[in-house]
């Protein structure tokens, strides 16, 4: 393999690392990560004569000023500050690779791409960041020590250095070497992250993670989830079941076996209590703290507080923007991780319409735990008489139509939830799923997707039934969050993905309280993440390990740190080891050494039995003899040069000692024939014996002092 062919792919792949390393950690938009992943991909195609044009010999500065000047742009703007920074970051990783020129330069791509594996840990360590820095820990040792012995040759090439023959060094011939890199020196140096990595995890195993919150805080929030945020707009809302992106992880005990592949649950995350006609809102945005000292967190203030009891559901929620905790609409209580709010780092908060916020503590999310109501009812039963008007008001250009027809579809029925029942199966029946519906362009979205286009997606549906239901005098409020989610079959937990954001209705029903009800189709509004194929086998299994990596290496702190050597302490006890190592310690000690000592016998006894090294190739690693010929040559030339004869650096020994004999030079006949002594010694594989030294150190002296004339 080419020595400079192997530098280039180890530089590369260690640089496309650490950019996919920034890239996968989230931190820029799909616009950047592709304009970042097209450049990386131009950089590394750009061919090395292309680089050592002339024309091409100020890109990279220009290049640079142009990319400083865009992101100081930026900067005015209002731009996020650690964005610019590790925008340009990457920027320059790419302008260095692209630009490139000797050994200098790929050791400012090896620094530049070790900080961008740094800059991943901060801003991301997910899954993708995890086999970026397995690929580092495996390239690294290699690029670094090509890299350096590539700046060793061209170093002595600037300083007029030269080989034992007095041969200037052939940068080029060294580059397209066969000889200096082989299987064996990949397979050491890559080999080399074994200890690098035990030590790694050694490190991070005593020192936990710290985030470097400083720099995070003007770090923009996630995108907002279409169909669960504070504001629902029927004519903005775009295509709600595309996103596979996963917004929570969610373990359910006591399954059945099999357990279902698909389970809606109606997480709910906020409700609407206003619609003007066109979008809904929320007419409060008053919070306040909930319950700070208590362990567990009721989603309606009740007294007494509900007994702690076995979870129904454990929850991993992943940063969300609005940081709204989701859940059924039978929950009793929510405990959020670590034992209540002050163990956990993390603050909830109560909103309007039973919404539960939290404050977090960081940017990996939030883990809590679920409790259900044991005898199923709803999670909100109160209505305070003050409030009864504000979930009957209607649009003020409401048409008198949809009135009507809540009135036809309800003749007959005078309790709320039969009115409730009635209304929703119409709409499942008579009304059909479409995520493109045109009633979005209409002046009056509701009224043309009842009496028009009869068709809409989950928001259309909840809207439609919730106004129906005020009109004939059922409180109602328009509720979202997410429908449900797929089960993962490597990690036993459900998967809801942002395609899974749904909209619901609430009816308030004297007696039982807040019922969830859902008029739209329950074959669209199920999850539609596909559960069987190749490729759901395989997603199922990056994402269960994804969860892994999230829960035991992104997550890790002094909590996990403790219970990890807790158990260690307890197996270590248990296993008798810490009783008994006392007594066994000399014998262990002993037997080391002994085998020590047997290891370095065989190694000198395989040493002596070694025969006389095989002939060597130019390049190659010398011999003893081959260094010893290299001496007695440079004697030699000495002894030559005292006589005036002076060998030039660009001609070889053989050569010159040819040219010597065609010059009938008095000298020549010797100095060829100890010339081919030290060829056969350097190169032949000849072996220099004690007698054959003195010869030939003998004959130089004699050259030092033969009469020219005599020889003559």
């Amino acid at each position: 393999m080419k020595f400079g062919l192997v530098h280039r792919i180890m530089t590369d792949a260690l640089a496309a690392l650490g950019v996919l390393a920034l890239v996968a950690s989230g931190q820029f938009d799909a616009t950047v990560s592709g304009v970042i992943l097209v450049g990386l991909l131009l950089a590394l195609i750009v061919r090395e004569p292309w680089q050592r044009m002339p024309a091409l010999r100020h890109l990279d500065t220009v290049a640079l000023l142009g990319i400083t000047a865009v992101q100081i742009a930026r900067l005015a703007a209002s731009a996020s500050l650690l964005d610019i920074l590790v925008e340009f970051a990457a920027a320059l990783q790419i302008i260095r690779l692209a630009t490139r020129r000797g050994a200098a330069h790929d050791q400012q791509i090896i620094v530049l791409s070790l900080l961008h594996l740094i800059a991943g840990t901060v801003l991301g360590g997910g899954l993708g960041y995890g086999l970026c820095f397995v690929g580092v820990l495996i390239v690294a040792p290699g690029a670094l020590v090509l890299s350096h012995l590539r700046r060793e040759v061209e170093g002595n090439y600037r300083q007029g250095a030269r080989d034992r023959t007095g041969l200037p060094v052939d940068v080029p011939r060294i580059l397209r070497s066969r000889r200096v890199v082989g299987k064996t020196f990949l397979a050491v140096t890559c080999l080399l992250s074994v200890p690098i990595f035990l030590f790694t995890a050694a490190l991070f195993v005593v020192f936990p993670r710290v985030g470097l919150s400083l720099l995070l805080l003007n770090r923009q929030s996630t995108g907002r989830m279409i169909g669960f945020s504070g504001r629902v707009d029927l004519g903005e809302v775009g295509l709600l079941r595309s996103d596979p992106a996963v917004a929570m992880r969610i373990t359910v005990p006591n399954l059945p076996d099999p357990p279902p592949l698909r389970l809606a649950m109606h997480l709910r995350g906020t409700a609407l209590d206003v619609y003007d006609g066109r979008a809904w809102s929320q007419s409060s945005n008053a919070r306040k703290l909930a319950e700070p000292t208590s362990r567990l967190i009721p989603t309606e203030p009740r007294d007494p507080a509900p007994r702690p009891r076995p979870f129904a559901m454990h929850v991993e929620l992943q940063p969300i923007d609005p940081p709204v905790l989701f859940f059924p609409p039978t929950t009793e209580a929510i405990e959020l991780a670590g034992g209540g709010q002050l163990g956990s780092g993390v603050n909830a908060y109560r909103g309007p319409e039973g919404e539960l916020r939290y404050f977090p503590a960081d940017e990996r999310g939030l883990t809590y735990d679920i409790h259900l109501d044991p005898l199923g009812k709803p999670a909100f039963r109160t209505l305070a008489p003050g409030d009864v008007r504000r979930y009957l008001t209607l649009p003020p250009d409401l048409s008198p139509e949809v009135a009507a027809l809540a009135r036809t579809w309800t003749e007959g029925i005078t309790d709320e939830l039969g009115m409730a029942r009635a209304i929703e199966t119409r709409l499942r029946k008579d009304y059909r799923y479409d995520l493109a519906s045109p009633s979005g362009k209409a002046k009056r979205p509701l009224e043309d997707f009842l009496f028009e286009s009869k068709r809409g997606h989950c928001e259309y549906y909840s809207t439609a039934m919730a106004i129906l239901l005020r009109t004939v005098g059922v409180p109602t409020r328009n509720v979202t969050g997410f429908v449900g989610g797929t089960y993962n079959r490597f990690g036993q937990f459900y998967v809801v993905r942002q395609g899974d954001a749904h909209s619901w209705v609430e009816a308030f029903l004297p007696g039982s309280g807040w019922a969830t009800f859902d008029p739209t189709p329950p074959s669209d509004a199920a999850p539609r993440t596909e559960t069987a194929g190749a490729l759901a086998v395989v997603r199922d299994f990056l994402e269960a390990s994804s969860r892994r990596w999230d829960r035991h290496v992104v997550g890790y702190d002094l909590r996990q740190q403790i219970g990890l050597w807790s158990t260690v302490s307890q197996r270590w006890s248990s296993s008798g080891l810490s009783t008994s190592s006392a007594s066994r310690s000399p014998l262990l000690v002993g037997g080391a050494g002994v085998g020590l000592v047997v290891l370095a016998g065989v190694l000198w006894w395989k040493r002596r039995r070694r025969g006389p090294p095989p002939a060597q190739e130019p390049g190659a690693a010398r011999s003893p003899s081959a260094m010893v010929a290299t001496e007695l040559f440079e004697e030699l030339e000495q002894a030559m040069a005292s006589r005036g004869v002076h060998r030039t650096a660009g001609t070889p020994p053989l050569r010159h000692a040819e040219a010597l004999v065609s010059a009938e030079h008095p000298l020549a006949p010797e100095y060829l024939a100890l010339v081919r002594l030290y060829l056969e010694a350097r190169f032949g594989g000849r072996e220099v014996t004690v007698s054959l030294r003195r010869d030939f150190e003998d004959r130089v002296k004699a050259l030092r002092t033969k009469d020219l004339g005599a020889a003559a």
